[in-house]
């Protein structure tokens, strides 16, 4: 059963949710409420992109959840989105930049379950997919999120 909305509303829906679990993500003092919105939006702009979205928005869509889950300090629900992501990407061939960051939320859920063996291997797996990413500022966006994996900082 979905929403009674037209095409165009769950289009906008869907941006304007990622758009605002974006901003929730980069603020820095987040109250327990917007780290709550936070989860609630990235989920619902998954959603609205379920029904108007394609294979590439679902899989940034479960990775943008994958983040907020890590980011809360939730490792089952980040596993669970991380890997959601990386099949999307295998399943539809996506390409080297959205598979890299499917295995850096691997990495970056595995770094809050504490489980160091499966971390370092999702980081060296986003590594060597990042190697093979042509344009520049995309290899650097991703290697710059790879970096920070260890840290817990997001990067702007």
């Amino acid at each position: 059963m979905e929403l009674d909305m037209d095409f165009t509303t769950h289009k906008k829906m869907a941006i304007d949710l990622f758009n605002l679990t974006w901003d929730l993500i980069e603020k820095q003092d987040r109250t327990e409420a917007e780290n709550d919105s936070m989860v609630y939006a990235a989920n619902a702009s998954r959603y609205h992109w379920g029904i108007v979205g394609s294979p590439l928005n679902f899989a940034r869509g479960e990775w943008q959840i994958s983040r907020v889950y890590a980011i809360l300090g939730r490792a089952e629900p980040a596993l669970h989105h991380a890997n959601k992501s990386l099949k999307l990407c295998l399943e539809h061939d996506l390409g080297d930049f959205d598979l890299g960051f499917a295995y850096e939320a691997l990495a970056r859920a595995n770094a809050v379950k504490s489980n160091l063996a499966e971390q370092e291997r999702n980081l060296e797996l986003a590594l060597q997919t990042a190697a093979r990413i042509v344009n520049e500022e995309n290899k650097n966006w991703l290697l710059k999120n790879i970096d920070a994996v260890s840290t817990g900082v997001i990067p702007v």
